[in-house]
């Protein structure tokens, strides 16, 4: 299990992480909104605006404010050294 550290020393598994996009979008905006009635979401932006939503395989939307390349650089960067 790699743990990728999405900001304020918050943790997210990387190997349950499907995607990770820009909440500025009508759809991503919609699965936020459903995700927060199901009791599936999950803010670590500290009261910060989210530039980054992250879509993991148990249906749980986790908001971060790091930007998605951040956020993303970091997952490669695990997985590059899970390689080595």
């Amino acid at each position: 299990m790699k743990l990728i550290n999405i900001g304020f020393g918050n943790m997210v598994n990387a190997d349950r992480v499907i995607a990770v996009v820009s909440p500025d979008s009508a759809p991503i905006k919609r699965i936020i909104r459903e995700a927060e009635d199901k009791g599936n979401l999950i803010n670590a932006t500290y009261g910060r605006k989210t530039k980054a939503v992250i879509v993991t395989d148990s249906d749980h939307i986790v908001l971060s404010a790091l930007q998605t390349e951040t956020v993303a650089s970091r997952m490669s960067e695990s997985t590059n050294e899970e390689a080595q």
